[in-house]
């Protein structure tokens, strides 16, 4: 029966445990689940920003973005502590801030191109 040296020496000196790629592989899916859910809440974000120009609410309110640490931190199960949590949910905020900044641009971009161009004088 190989001993546990002979099946790591197989694998090649330097290669992590097999423990190791397990939970690493477990990692990229987790991380492949969060890209697909950021890239959700952003569109989300994105959207909201558009309404609210649209309904001629502010876009930035203060208010909510507090609501959504809190939130975060009061639903916390760890092991994250409580200002690990409050950084991440405010670097996610300030993309999607980010985000909405861009669309409009955009947005405003795109109707300036749609208008039709302002009439020189002489014409």
């Amino acid at each position: 029966m190989a001993d546990k040296r002979d099946v790591d020496a197989r694998r090649g000196p330097g290669a992590p445990p097999p423990v190791v790629e397990d939970l690493r592989r477990r990692i990229d899916v987790i991380d492949d689940q969060l890209m697909k859910l950021l890239n959700s809440r952003s569109a989300c974000a994105v959207e909201i920003g558009r309404v609210k120009r649209h309904l001629g609410i502010a876009v930035y309110q203060p208010d909510r973005e507090a609501w959504i640490l809190e939130r975060a931190e009061a639903n916390n199960p760890g092991p994250l502590d409580s200002g690990a949590v409050r950084r991440v949910f405010e670097r996610v905020i300030d993309e999607s801030r980010r985000l909405e900044r861009l669309a409009q641009e955009a947005e405003e971009a795109g109707q300036a191109s749609a208008a039709p161009p302002p009439e020189r004088e002489g014409e």
